[in-house]
């Protein structure tokens, strides 16, 4: 009976994990797709330098702020049934997206965007912890859709500039369309309903503390880099930082807190986590300062900007794919050491960039550091969960995931605002951005050249402060890890297989 149950569904399984990989695709591919089509966006909606940075970090917000509670209401009311109407908001927040009038609207449509991706991940992964009984295919299966949550994000750009190459800028929104229907189509027939059989409350006050509190603090941070010091951004760094605190103590006292900071009292989950957050955090705001760099200062086509691209992605994928022989053959230890210090060479491989030339150091760029990329990507849950006890499995990784969305967001707020702050001081002053500046009737040749310089000295700030953050936890890995032990060196297809039995539960 159960040798019938492991081969019957055999074929079903995979067709499931295939149809859910749809909408993990989409959730993180909408974090980066954007990063070649902001040019052309500004063009047509021209939203301010704050409206551009919030265009392209609200939706990371929004799921990484929502991701932990989502999946608690995923246990209580059902994961496929949430799996659902996600996916379906997702599809219909995406044809807003695509014709939103003004920047207004298109930042509230990327924030329904993310918070209908908040349910999809948490969901996905219990829904396909649920086909496979067999723990190695669950492993297989499991690692199968973190490399493809990886891939997503590298994989966005590029297609965001393949379709702006014939189609208008929503062309990067309607895609999600088909995927969207191709999932509501086959999901209810390959796919079982999964609750826990206890699940947890939802803690409404920590939602709303944890993710009223980081928007308020990035928006201060948006608008002292776009116009200065002022009253009001004070005010809500001030009221950002109270939420966020009282969101943490608040959490030391529940019982069943949204996320579990007394975790983080181990090393090991510790650099975990911040390896879930940097990486991706340098490499969104990379390469969105390097997709403007390619078009706006070196004046390439967006499709010859997504065709420059493609190594680092390719280099990022492979890379998701080898880690678990990486780390079976080395460690972790050495893996995450040469993930930070790879990030870090390449992403100062950019330095040499100039308003005139610097399309190879890009490709280099990418390269080098999209080794560093797969291996974070990759290694990051695994990480968190094993240096965890079990019946902590799913906390950990939760706030995993966490880390790689609130990361994405993060590099676009912080760096990205590092790099519009370097501009407005070195800039012509004309307006607070490239993309506005160069709208400007009437701009002398040398002033073009200035605002084109004051935005390259901007990138390089930006990816060298990433750099020395990525050398600093390089450093840390290396000595707060222990080295390497059988624990370390082998592979353990049980850690994800756990979490992902405790997100079906």
């Amino acid at each position: 009976m159960h040798q019938q149950h492991a081969s019957t569904p055999g074929a079903r399984a995979w067709l499931g994990l295939l149809v859910v990989l749809g909408p993990v695709l989409l959730v993180s591919m909408d974090g980066s797709i954007l990063f070649l089509a902001m040019p052309r966006i500004s063009g047509a909606l021209a939203p301010t330098a704050e409206q551009a940075l919030w265009i392209l970090d609200v939706y990371g917000f929004a799921v990484g702020s929502l991701l932990i509670a989502f999946g608690n209401l995923g246990d209580r009311y059902g994961r496929l049934r949430l799996l659902m109407i996600g996916t379906a908001v997702f599809g219909l927040a995406s044809a807003a997206a695509a014709f939103a009038p003004d920047a207004g609207l298109l930042i509230a449509a990327r924030a329904l965007m993310g918070v209908a991706g908040a349910t999809l991940l948490p969901s996905a992964l219990a829904v396909v912890s649920e086909l496979f009984a067999d723990p190695r295919r669950r492993a297989q299966a499991i690692g199968i859709f973190a490399a493809a949550f990886a891939a997503g994000f590298a994989i966005g750009p590029v297609l965001g500039g393949v379709l702006l190459e014939s189609f208008w800028w929503g062309s990067v929104f309607l895609v999600n369309l088909p995927v969207v229907a191709v999932f509501l189509v086959l999901a209810p027939v390959l796919l079982g309903e999964v609750r826990a059989t206890r699940p947890g409350r939802v803690d409404v006050t920590s939602v709303v503390t944890s993710a009223a509190g980081l928007l308020l603090a990035i928006y201060a941070l948006k608008r002292v880099a776009a116009e200065g010091l002022s009253l009001l951004p004070v005010l809500a760094a001030l009221t950002g930082a109270v939420l966020l605190v009282w969101f943490a103590t608040r959490q030391r006292r529940l019982r069943q807190p949204l996320m579990d900071f007394s975790l983080f009292g181990d090393r090991t989950f510790t650099v975990a986590i911040v390896t879930g957050l940097l990486p991706l955090a340098a490499w969104s705001a990379t390469a969105y300062l390097a997709g403007v760099y390619l078009q706006s200062v070196l004046g390439l086509a967006v499709l010859h900007a997504a065709l420059l691209a493609l190594p680092g992605a390719a280099v990022l994928t492979i890379t998701c794919i080898i880690t678990p022989a990486v780390v079976d053959r080395i460690g972790k230890r050495t893996t995450l050491l040469v993930c930070h210090l790879s990030i870090a060479a390449g992403l100062l491989l950019l330095l040499p960039t100039t308003v005139h030339g610097g399309a190879g150091w890009y490709i280099a760029s990418t390269v080098v550091a999209g080794l560093g990329y797969g291996l974070s990507f990759a290694l990051v849950a695994d990480t968190a969960v094993g240096a965890v006890p079990p019946e902590r499995a799913g906390a950990a990784g939760a706030i995993a995931e966490t880390s790689n969305e609130i990361g994405n967001a993060l590099g676009i707020a912080l760096l990205g605002s590092l790099a519009a702050l370097v501009f407005r001081l070195q800039g012509p002053a004309f307006a607070p951005t490239l993309g506005e500046t160069l709208q400007i009737p009437e701009l002398t040749a040398t002033q073009v050249d200035d605002a084109k310089s004051a935005f390259v000295v901007g990138l390089h700030a930006a990816v060298a402060v990433a750099s020395l953050l990525h050398v600093v936890l390089g450093v840390l890995a290396s000595r707060w890890l222990p080295r390497q032990s059988k624990s370390d060196s082998s592979p353990s297809p049980g850690a994800p297989a756990d979490l992902a039995e405790r997100e079906a539960r």
